[in-house]
């Protein structure tokens, strides 16, 4: 009848069929870094399949990292219920392909950005860059080029920049230095400037401040394996990023381009370091310029000999860009409705991505197939393409659906990575420094000011050359500039910024 996707055996994925079963379908691990594509419409079963792989990977001992965007991936920590509503339907499923249906729990870290249902994830703004902040903040192509701007600078002045306060500060001294900065870099205008913090502040008040800041979240802390040899399973908390969806990309943009820089080149090892997937995965391409989808097809050809096999999880394959979808050698094929012109064109394309069975039509397959079923490929031990099947899925060992916030509590208050990330670090870095450099200057400022008689002139016994003073007026300008300006917006108390207009009156009157 149909073949089965029993991945219960840990060591080659493959399992026996069952009655009226003709087969295993089988996804073999030193092929699961060709990558993979799960897709089918809403309801059709694709979370269940994702929890089946990802159990499948922790038994061969592959680290996970998946979102959870429903907030029911949590159950994975669990193991699933003889009492459970669900088990009449999975224990007849599991009698059907002659599966023993062992419920287990996995080990599972949970991670969540506002760090309510899970370790907080950071990164710096220095680690995320100007390209993929600039595509967070839907930046203009001028505006992208003032953020490199700063990024170069900052760099330059060994100016860490690890949090908006950072950015916001480095902003401020690239605006006010313009004019010195446009001969070297090219133009800074006053209004990118005031563009980039604007969308800055409507990245705050999203929550997006919370992404940076340290520690940064280290990848050698979701590559790992618990005592009993399974692979930890990662799970985002992604049910309130969701509301932001270019942070969302954005984050998990992040961390593929992390892995892909930072680990070192394995060839083709007997499984995956890590499995990655990616779901809601069209929120990814949605409106991405053709330089981040060039960047995300490079990742996906390149990371496979790091190891590394990504998942992406969506509703149509029509979704991927071509480019990209080329990557997928492993794919699940979930129902998907066709009552549109439209609809009917993205089921043909769908099927045309699958190699055809002479034993019926992909295409109305792809219709066809019920709740925990869906039309399969998977690469054979030579790379090639399997031929079409519909495959019936194997049911989970883990609770189906979210965990119980008081389960949750436990394991995140035992989980020794709450030491290392629950609790932030401000350490010295672009903000304290320019605020220093500002405190500085104000007081260079101050102290000439009064030192100066009030008819503007030097006391006869003052050696000090006038042209000294000149001097420092014309090339140290850029700095007091910065001094007064920064110190405003830092909230320096207003006789003091008196003071220093009065000052550059002065200064501005001798040149």
């Amino acid at each position: 009848m149909y073949p089965v996707l029993d991945l219960a055996s840990a060591a080659a994925f493959v399992g026996g069929a069952g009655a009226g079963y003709t087969a295993a379908e089988s996804l073999l691990l030193r092929q699961a870094n060709r990558h993979g594509l799960i897709a089918g419409a809403t309801g059709t079963g694709k979370t269940v399949t994702l929890q089946t792989l990802a159990e499948s990977l922790s038994l061969a001992g592959v680290p996970v990292f998946m979102a959870d965007v429903k907030g029911d991936l949590g159950g994975m920590a669990v193991a699933g219920s003889a009492d459970g509503k669900l088990h009449e339907a999975f224990a007849s499923r599991a009698q059907k392909i002659g599966l023993d249906l062992e419920y287990q729990a996995f080990p599972v870290t949970f991670w969540d950005v506002w760090a309510e249902k899970g370790h907080p994830v950071r990164t710096t703004v220095s680690e995320l860059g100007p390209l993929l902040l600039s595509r967070l903040l839907e930046l203009t192509e001028v505006q992208e080029g003032v953020m490199n701007i700063a990024f170069r600078v900052a760099d330059e002045e060994g100016l860490p920049l690890l949090d908006l306060k950072d950015l916001q500060s480095m902003l401020i001294w690239v605006g006010q230095n313009a004019s010195d900065l446009s001969l070297r870099y090219g133009n800074v205008s006053a209004a990118s400037v005031g563009a980039i913090q604007r969308a800055l502040l409507v990245l705050e008040g999203e929550g997006g401040d919370r992404l940076f800041g340290e520690p940064a979240l280290e990848l050698a802390d979701i590559i790992r394996q618990a005592p009993d040899g399974k692979g930890v399973i990662n799970i985002l908390s992604a049910d309130r990023l969701m509301n932001a969806p270019r942070l969302y990309a954005t984050l998990l943009l992040w961390l593929l381009s992390e892995l892909f820089e930072q680990l070192p080149e394995v060839g083709d090892p007997e499984k995956p370091r890590l499995a990655f997937f990616f779901d809601e995965a069209h929120l990814l391409f949605d409106g991405a310029p053709k330089a981040l989808v060039d960047k995300v097809e490079q990742v996906a050809r390149l990371i496979r000999s790091k190891g590394v096999s990504i998942w992406f999880v969506t509703q149509s394959p029509t979704d991927i860009p071509d480019a990209v979808l080329g990557q997928l050698g492993n794919r699940v094929q979930h129902a998907l409705r066709a009552f549109t012109a439209k609809d009917q064109k993205a089921l043909r394309q769908a099927a045309e991505n699958y190699r055809a069975n002479p034993d019926f039509d992909v295409a109305e397959a792809i219709q066809q197939v019920g709740t925990g079923e869906a039309v399969t490929s998977f690469l054979d031990s030579k790379g090639t393409p399997g031929v079409a099947q519909r495959t019936l899925i194997r049911p989970p060992f883990s609770q189906l659906g979210p965990i119980a916030p008081e389960a949750r509590r436990d394991i995140l208050n035992t989980s020794p990575l709450g030491l290392k990330y629950d609790k932030t670090v401000d350490r010295d870095s672009a903000h304290e420094i320019l605020a220093r450099r500002a405190a500085t200057a104000e007081k260079v400022t101050d102290d000439d000011l009064f030192r100066m008689p009030q008819n503007g002139r030097k006391p006869a016994g003052d050696k000090a050359p006038v042209k000294q003073a000149r001097s420092r007026s014309r090339s140290d300008g850029i700095v007091e500039t910065f001094g007064k300006s920064l110190a405003r917006q830092l909230g320096t108390r207003t006789g003091k910024a008196l003071v220093r207009g009065v000052l550059g009156s002065l200064l501005r009157s001798r040149r």
